[in-house]
C-alpha cells in the first residue's frame, strides 16, 4: 500500500546550521569545511573524513557523539542510527516529527555532503572477491536516500564538483539554499545511488556468471553533454558505465573537437573490428562509415594496411573513422592526413606521427593505451518502446571455430585464410552482409540490406567501382573468398557472389536449402565451408 502524504507547504528556503560530511573521495572536502564553518555551520563528521577537518583546526563533532554509540565493526556501523536518520528524515513543519525529535533528542541535519566507497574503481582495478565485497558501501547509500528524499528540508551533496555551487548559494543568500536548488542535487543523488548499485548488481552477476538476472540495472555517469543527437534536433549525453574495456569510452583525446553522438557511435565500431586482429599478429586497419567498414586489411606495415583498406572504397571512406591495432606511425600519419578524416583511434602514437596529425586542428586523434579483448566476456543493451533488449557480446573468434567442409573441393590454404578474414568482418557488418576479400584485403562489402542477394551484388560493384579508381584490370572479386554473416536461404545469393568472381564461401550453414546450395557451389567448382555460427548484427 502506498503511503500517504500529509500536504505539508514546503519551504522556498532553508537555512543551513548543522552538516554532516562523510565522504571516500575527499577532493575539495577541507575547503567546503572552512568555507561552512566561516559561515558558522556546525560540522558534524565520521572516520578518515573527521581527522582531515580536525586536523584543518577546525572544530568538528564525530558522530559517534551524536548516536552515543562508537563506530564498530571496522566502520561497517558508524551512521546506521535513529540520531541520524531522524535528523535527516524529520519532516520540521510535521507537529509529530517534531515531538518525536524532542522525545528521543534527535537534532537535525539540514546538510548532507557524502560520497561512497570507491566500489567501481576496485572493481575495474580487478580486485578479489572479498575486497570488491568489502568496497561496497551501505551507510552512505542510506544516508544520501534520506536526505534526497527529504529535500524539502535537507540539501544533499554527492559530487565534488557540486560544491562551489553550494557555497555560492549560500553565500549569496544568508547561508540558505532554495528548494528549485535541492530539488537538483536531490534528483543527481538518487541518480549516483542508482548507478552505483547497477554497477554492483551487474559485478554479482558476472562474478556469479548469471546471464540473465531477474532485475537488470544500467547506469552510468556523464562524461559529457553533446550538441546533439544523431540528427540537430535530437539532445545527447555521453555516459561512461566504468567498464575498463579500451575503446571510445577510456580513450584520451590528443587533439581535435568533441566527438560528436556519431563519432562515438562510429569509432566504437572501428576499434571492435581492428581489435579482432592481435597487434602481434601484424599490422591491420579498418575504415568505418556510419558504423559499418568500408575497407578493412592487414599488411606488412600499417601504411600498407591503411592503403589496402582504403582501396576497397575510397569514395566511402572520406570522413570516416580510421581504427589501427598498432601504433600511429609517421608514415601512416602522412597518408592519412591526405583524406579528409573525423577521427583516427589507436592504443598510441609516436610523436613524429602526433605532430603530423597538429597539421588537421579539427582531427580527432584517439589513443586507449591497448585493444579491446575480443574474446572478453560482457553485454551490449538497446532500448526498445518500454523496455530494454540484452545480450552478451558476440565474442565468437573464427579462430576458435571448427570449420566444416561441405563441398566436393576443400579451400586451398589461402582460399582458407581469406575465408577467416572475411568472416571477421562480417561479423562487425550490419546484416544482411556480405563479404568478399582477397590476400588480406577486403574487395567489396555489402551491408544492410533486406536482400542477401542485392548485399552481394552492390559489394561486388563496389569493388568494380575500386577497380576503375585504382586502373586495374579486374576487380580483386576474382579469385576473391567470399563470407555471408548468416546461412544462405536460397543458392541466388551464393550465385550472385560467384558471378562476381568468388571461388570459396564460408558461411554458416543451417538452412532449410543448404544441399541446394551445397549443389550450387559444386557445380560451379567452388570451396564451401560452414562454420556453424551466424554473426546477425541489426
Amino acid at each position: 500500500m502506498a503511503v500517504a502524504s500529509k500536504k505539508i507547504p514546503v519551504p522556498d528556503r532553508v537555512k543551513i546550521r548543522t552538516a554532516l560530511l562523510s565522504v571516500s573521495d575527499k577532493s575539495g572536502i577541507v575547503e567546503l569545511a572552512q568555507a561552512l564553518s566561516a559561515m558558522g555551520v556546525r560540522l558534524l563528521s565520521t572516520g578518515g573524513t573527521h581527522k582531515a577537518i580536525a586536523a584543518a583546526g577546525l572544530p568538528v563533532t564525530d558522530v559517534s557523539e551524536v548516536t552515543g554509540f562508537p563506530e564498530i565493526m571496522d566502520g561497517r556501523v558508524k551512521t546506521l542510527h535513529p540520531n541520524v536518520h531522524g535528523g535527516l528524515l524529520a519532516i520540521r513543519d510535521d507537529e509529530d516529527h517534531v515531538a518525536a525529535m524532542r522525545q528521543h533528542g534527535i537534532e537535525s541535519i539540514d546538510l548532507a555532503v557524502i560520497n561512497l566507497y570507491p566500489f567501481e574503481e576496485v572493481r575495474a582495478a580487478g580486485g578479489d572477491y572479498p575486497t570488491t565485497v568489502e568496497n561496497i558501501d551501505i551507510g552512505g547509500p542510506a544516508m544520501i536516500r534520506a536526505s534526497a528524499k527529504n529535500h524539502a528540508y535537507v540539501t544533499v551533496l554527492t559530487d565534488p564538483s557540486d560544491y562551489p555551487a553550494l557555497l555560492d548559494a549560500l553565500k549569496a543568500d544568508d547561508c540558505q539554499t532554495t528548494y528549485a536548488l535541492r530539488q537538483q542535487f536531490a534528483a543527481k543523488a538518487f541518480a549516483r545511488t542508482a548507478a552505483y548499485d547497477a554497477v554492483i548488481s551487474n559485478w554479482f552477476a558476472e562474478a556469479l556468471s548469471i546471464d540473465m538476472p531477474q532485475y537488470r540495472a544500467i547506469g552510468g555517469s556523464l562524461k559529457e553533454a553533446m550538441r546533439y543527437g544523431e540528427n540537430p534536433h535530437q539532445s545527447a549525453g555521453f555516459y561512461v558505465t566504468g567498464d575498463q574495456r579500451p575503446g571510445v569510452a577510456t580513450a584520451t583525446l590528443l587533439q581535435g573537437k568533441q566527438l560528436s553522438y556519431n563519432n562515438i557511435n562510429d569509432t566504437d565500431a572501428a576499434f571492435e573490428l581492428v581489435a579482432e586482429f592481435p597487434a602481434e599478429k601484424g599490422p591491420a586497419c579498418a575504415i568505418i562509415k556510419h558504423a559499418n567498414p568500408c575497407g578493412v586489411a592487414t599488411g606488412p606495415s600499417l601504411v600498407e594496411a591503411y592503403k589496402r583498406a582504403l582501396a576497397c572504397d575510397s569514395t566511402s571512406a572520406f570522413g570516416g573513422i580510421i581504427a589501427l591495432n598498432q601504433m600511429l606511425d609517421a608514415a601512416t600519419a602522412e597518408e592519412i592526413v591526405k583524406l579528409f578524416t573525423e577521427v583516427i583511434i589507436a592504443p598510441s602514437v609516436s610523436d613524429e606521427a602526433k605532430a603530423i596529425i597538429a597539421a588537421k586542428p579539427n582531427l580527432r586523434l584517439l589513443t586507449t593505451g591497448a585493444l579491446p579483448d575480443p574474446r572478453a566476456r560482457g553485454i551490449v543493451a538497446k532500448t526498445v518502446s518500454g523496455g530494454l533488449l540484452v545480450q552478451s557480446r558476440d565474442n565468437v573468434m573464427v579462430e576458435d571455430l571448427e570449420l566444416k567442409v561441405v563441398t566436393r573441393r576443400a579451400p586451398t590454404p589461402t582460399e582458407l585464410e581469406d575465408m577467416k578474414f572475411a568472416f571477421k568482418i562480417a561479423k562487425h557488418v550490419k546484416s544482411n552482409a556480405v563479404i568478399y576479400a582477397k590476400d588480406g584485403q577486403t574487395a567489396g562489402i555489402g551491408a544492410g540490406q533486406m536482400s542477401r542477394v542485392d548485399s552481394a551484388r552492390i559489394a561486388a560493384l563496389k569493388a568494380e567501382d575500386a577497380a576503375k579508381a585504382l586502373g586495374l584490370a579486374e576487380p580483386l572479386t576474382k579469385g576473391s573468398a567470399v563470407a555471408s554473416e548468416a546461412f544462405y536461404p536460397f543458392a541466388d545469393g551464393l550465385l550472385a557472389a560467384i558471378a562476381a568472381g568468388a571461388t570459396a564461401v564460408i558461411q554458416p550453414g543451417g538452412s532449410m536449402r543448404d544441399a541446394e546450395v551445397i549443389a550450387a557451389a559444386d557445380e560451379h567448382n567452388v570451396a564451401m565451408v560452414f562454420t556453424g555460427i551466424r554473426h546477425f548484427r541489426h
